[in-house]
């Protein structure tokens, strides 16, 4: 993959979360593709990302995904972003890393890293401690 076609596919991976656009998201990925994310029970398919989108936009109506910066080598694409959604009335803002592995311009496989504990806490109602305290 070349620059251009690196680019490309930065961009259209943006532009499908700024649309919550389940057809966009399918578009973007191999039928056989992978997803790995702390946030769900087990690795998605890539044939199930329209419908994960659809669950995520009913589940969290708030939620906003932002892309912050991205590099690549070969077929590999990382994006660096940060979301925010509300849970129980409380603001959550959080950063997380995506790394591809593409395939013919497409997602093979996509595997999420990010600290879900606050959010995993919200739904405790209890609000994590730090480790250390600065």
């Amino acid at each position: 993959m070349n620059d251009v076609d690196i680019q490309d596919f930065v961009s259209r991976f943006a532009a499908a979360w700024a649309a919550r656009d389940p057809e966009a998201f399918l578009a973007l990925w191999h039928p056989d593709g992978v997803l790995r994310s702390p946030l769900y029970d087990r690795p998605v398919a890539g044939k199930e990302l329209g419908r994960l989108t659809e669950l995520v936009r009913e589940t969290a109506p708030d939620h906003v995904w932002q892309l912050l910066d991205w590099t690549a080598r070969g077929d590999v694409v990382i994006v660096e972003w940060q979301a925010t959604r509300t849970v129980g009335g409380k603001r959550f803002d959080w950063r997380g890393v995506d790394k591809f592995r593409l395939r013919d311009r497409r997602i093979a496989e996509e595997t999420v890293y990010m600290d879900t504990a606050a959010l995993r806490a919200a739904r405790g109602a209890v609000w994590p401690e730090p480790l250390i305290r600065l």
